[in-house]
């Protein structure tokens, strides 16, 4: 998986009036949880850019005072109205441990079902999944291919020996139903062949009536 490099200081005052000073300077208060007690510090707003703002997903890289440390994401605090991070909790990571995370879920291929008319929901766009921290995927593809309408994915099918999906085997990742304008079209079609096929019978009776006369 793919990092991102988070530069910060260590910081020793965790109080309000300590944390409200950073805030004023444009810095966000971190803590890095995981390892023998947790780490306080902080960095620049502007390095969270990359890490947040994204539909991706990255370990980050943070180094402090000539240390580095390996994490992930835990948790993020926004300020309800101007949407400035607030605060931000890390997970720290080891080789030799595993580390459950949220994946996105990549589409792969055009659902024949699709292209006849259904409609394709995806409503797990990303998966929790449990691995150790060299094996975690950037994403999990989904081969939709071969669904046809009525067709699903489930997890199961996407499953990998190097990391574990902690959702029920039942868990739905994309499936295509019948749209329902594709119904409402179907019977509209076919009151009209009816329509015309009677069209055309009462047109033969009348020309046969002509004939007799």
């Amino acid at each position: 998986m793919k990092s991102i490099t988070i530069k910060g200081s260590k910081r020793e005052s965790v109080g309000k009036v300590a944390t409200k000073a950073l805030r004023n300077a444009e810095k966000v208060p971190c803590v890095l949880y995981g390892g023998d007690k947790p780490l306080h510090f902080s960095a620049d707003e502007i390095s969270f850019k990359k890490l947040v703002y994204t539909p991706n997903v990255y370990t980050a890289k943070i180094e402090l005072d000539g240390e580095t440390y390996n994490a992930i994401l835990q948790d993020i605090q926004f300020h309800p109205v101007s949407d400035k991070i607030l605060h931000v909790d890390f997970y720290q990571l080891f080789d030799d441990k595993l580390v459950a995370m949220n994946i996105p879920v990549r589409l792969i291929g055009n659902a024949p079902g699709v292209l006849n008319g259904g409609s394709l929901r995806f409503p797990m766009r990303k998966l929790h999944v449990r691995a150790l921290p060299e094996d975690l995927p950037d994403f999990i593809n989904a081969d939709i291919s071969e669904l046809r309408i009525g067709s699903k994915v489930y997890v199961t099918e996407l499953e990998n020996e190097k990391f574990t999906i902690l959702h029920p085997d039942n868990t739905v990742v994309a499936q295509v139903r019948t749209a329902r304008a594709a119904i409402e079209d179907e019977v509209v079609d076919e009151e009209g062949a009816e329509g015309t096929e009677g069209t055309e019978e009462g047109a033969t009776e009348e020309g046969a009536t002509e004939a007799t006369e």
